[in-house]
C-alpha cells in the first residue's frame, strides 16, 4: 500500500524468538505521523511481542526497527522513551499512593537544591493536564479518581516527554461508554498534534471508529496492512482466524418453556452494599442467564454475593427450592456454584504456577491437605481439559503466566469446570481475548448449558450476550429491571433498556429503539 510520506517509525524483516517458538517471522509493519493504527491478531498472533519490540522491552533476532528514518536498537524501554514512543498498558503502572503529578512526572520529576521541587512539579503537571483538556488537581491522589482518569493520567505521563508515537495496549477493556468517549477526544487531539497512535483492542467497533489504518497478525506473520474504511469487518475477522466464520452465529439451542424447568438458584429481596438493592432473580437448570448493564450498574456486586465471594447484605436465596446463606467461596464451591472473576490476573490465574497446578488448584483444595491427588491423577485431569479446551501451547508445565490472555482464561474455566459444578457464574469471561477465543468460549457456554450446567454470562459486549443467552437480566444504578428472554430483544432495545429510563413493555412492544 503506497503513500506519500515516511513512516515515522518502522519495523523491517523482524524475527524474534522464544526457543524453538518463533514469535515473529520476518515482521514489516510502519505507522504515520497523525494516524491512529490498529493491530489486530488472535492471541498468540505476535501483537504483543511486536509491541515490545518497539517499547524496547525485547530486541529482535534479526530485522531493523527504524525512527524517524535512522536505524535504532533500544536497550530498554527508557531508550525507546528517550527516542520518542511510550506505550501505556490495560494494566495501568502508575502509583496510586502518589499525587497525580507525581506520576505524571514519574522518573523526571524537577528537583531544586537537591530535593523535589513541588511548586514547579504541580505547575509542569498541570500544563501536561491541559494538554489533554483534563482539569484535575495536580496535587490530588491518583487512587482517588476513577480508573478512566487514571487511564488518563498514564497517558499525560506519557506525552510529558517529546512523544513521536503512543502505544494503547488496550485501553478501554475497563471503560464505560461514557469513559470511552472521553478517551476517544484525547486521541484525536493526539492525532491532530501529530503524534503516531497504536491502538490495541478487541473492540471491533472502537477499532472502526477511531482508526486509520489496520495491520492484521496471524500466527507470527504479517497478513497485511490496510486502510480502515476499505476492510469489512466480517473480512477483518475472516483474516484474523484465518477461516471463514459463518459458524459464529446466535445460538441454535431453543431451551424449554421456563415452567418446565426447575429452578436451580432463586434469590428475592437481596441488598449488596452500596449498589444492589431489593434484587429478584431466577436461574433454571440448563439456563444461561444473561446479565447486562453499564459499568457501576451492579452486575459484579451481585455475580459476587451470590456466590459467597462477598458478603451478601440482606435478602433469601434457595438452592434447590432450600433456603441458603453462601457465607464464602468454599461453601460455594461444597454446594456446586462457582465464580469466574473479570479481574483474571488478580483474582484468576497464579502466574507463577503451571498450567498443571493452575487446574489442579481447586480440587485439591475441595479434597482437603490430607488427600492429596496423586501425580499421575493431576497429570491426567490437567491433559483432559487441556485437550477439551483447546489450552495453547498444549505443555500442562508452561506457567501461566507466560501464556496469551485467551489461554490464561481458559486455564481458569478449566480449573472451575474441574469441580463438576452446578452453576457456572462467568464474569467478563471473554474480556481481553482475541476474536477466535472469544468464540471458542461462546461456543462452549451453549455446550455446558446443552449438558444440564446453568451459567449466568456478564459482559460488557451486548452483542454477546445476546448471542450466548437464553434470558437477560436488565440492571440499571442496583436495580434489576426486568429479566426479558433473549429473543425477544435487539442490541438497540437492550441499549435503551440499560441506557435509558425507557419503559421495558413500551421497548419490547417496539421490538428496538433509537438511542
Amino acid at each position: 500500500m503506497a503513500v506519500d510520506v515516511a513512516p515515522v517509525v518502522e519495523v523491517e524483516g523482524a524475527c524474534v524468538r522464544f526457543g524453538s517458538d518463533l514469535a515473529l517471522d520476518h515482521v514489516d509493519f510502519r505507522m504515520f505521523a497523525g494516524e491512529v493504527h490498529s493491530l489486530m491478531g488472535e492471541n498468540g498472533a505476535g501483537k504483543s511481542t511486536l509491541i515490545k519490540l518497539l517499547t524496547g522491552a525485547l530486541s529482535a533476532e534479526s530485522g531493523v526497527v527504524r525512527v524517524g528514518g535512522g536505524s535504532v536498537r533500544f536497550s530498554s524501554p527508557q531508550a525507546a522513551r528517550a527516542a520518542g514512543i511510550s506505550a501505556v498498558y490495560q494494566e495501568i503502572d502508575l502509583l496510586p499512593n502518589l499525587s497525580v503529578a507525581e506520576n505524571v512526572l514519574l522518573g523526571q520529576e524537577p528537583r531544586r537544591w537537591g530535593g523535589m521541587d513541588w511548586s514547579r512539579m504541580r505547575s509542569q503537571a498541570r500544563d501536561v493536564l491541559a494538554e489533554l483538556g483534563l482539569d484535575l488537581d495536580p496535587s490530588s491522589m491518583l487512587g482517588t479518581h476513577s480508573l478512566a482518569v487514571q487511564q488518563l493520567v498514564a497517558i499525560a505521563r506519557a506525552i510529558a516527554t517529546d512523544v513521536k508515537v503512543l502505544v494503547l495496549d488496550e485501553p478501554t477493556s475497563s471503560l464505560d461508554l461514557d469513559d470511552v468517549a472521553e478517551l476517544f477526544r484525547v486521541i484525536r487531539d493526539l492525532k491532530e498534534r501529530g503524534v503516531a497512535i497504536l491502538f490495541v483492542s478487541h473492540f471491533l467497533d472502537q477499532v472502526y471508529e477511531i482508526c486509520d489504518r489496520i495491520t492484521v497478525l496471524r500466527e507470527g506473520h504479517v497478513v497485511g496492512e490496510y486502510l480502515t474504511r476499505e476492510l469489512l469487518r466480517v473480512d477483518l475477522v475472516a483474516k484474523m482466524l484465518g477461516r471463514s466464520i459463518s459458524d459464529i452465529g446466535e445460538r441454535q439451542r431453543v431451551p424449554e418453556p421456563e415452567d418446565a424447568r426447575p429452578p436451580l438458584l432463586e434469590a428475592s429481596g437481596v441488598t449488596v452494599a452500596p449498589r444492589i438493592r431489593d434484587a429478584d432473580i431466577t436461574i433454571y437448570e440448563g439456563d444461561v442467564l444473561g446479565m447486562a448493564g453499564l459499568l457501576g450498574s451492579g452486575r459484579t456486586e451481585l455475580a459476587r454475593a451470590l456466590t459467597g465471594v462477598d458478603r451478601l447484605g440482606s435478602g433469601v436465596v434457595e438452592l434447590d427450592g432450600k433456603r441458603t446463606r453462601l457465607a464464602d467461596p468454599h461453601q460455594g464451591i461444597r454446594l456446586g456454584v462457582v465464580y469466574s472473576s473479570e479481574n483474571r490476573r488478580a483474582e484468576g490465574i497464579i502466574a507463577g504456577l503451571s498450567i498443571e497446578d493452575n487446574i489442579a488448584l481447586a480440587l485439591q483444595a475441595q479434597r482437603g491437605v490430607l488427600r492429596r491427588m496423586s501425580t499421575a491423577h493431576r497429570r491426567e485431569l490437567a491433559l483432559s481439559w487441556i485437550d477439551a479446551l483447546g489450552i495453547r501451547p498444549a505443555d500442562p508445565d508452561r506457567p501461566v503466566g507466560t501464556l496469551s490472555g485467551g489461554n490464561q482464561q481458559k486455564v481458569v474455566l478449566a480449573r472451575l469446570l474441574a469441580l463438576s459444578p452446578r452453576l457456572l457464574v462467568l464474569d467478563e469471561p471473554t474480556r481481553g481475548i482475541d476474536v477466535g477465543t472469544k468464540v471458542d468460549i461462546q461456543k462452549l457456554v451453549g455446550e455446558l448449558a446443552d449438558n444440564g450446567l446453568s451459567l449466568v454470562f456478564i459482559s460488557a459486549e451486548l452483542e454477546e450476550v445476546l448471542r450466548v443467552s437464553d434470558r437477560v437480566a436488565v440492571l440499571r444504578d442496583g436495580e434489576i429491571l426486568e429479566t426479558v428472554p433473549a429473543d425477544q430483544l435487539t442490541i438497540d432495545a437492550l441499549l435503551a433498556l440499560i441506557a435509558q429510563a425507557t419503559p421495558v413493555r413500551e421497548v419490547l412492544a417496539e421490538g428496538s429503539a433509537d438511542v
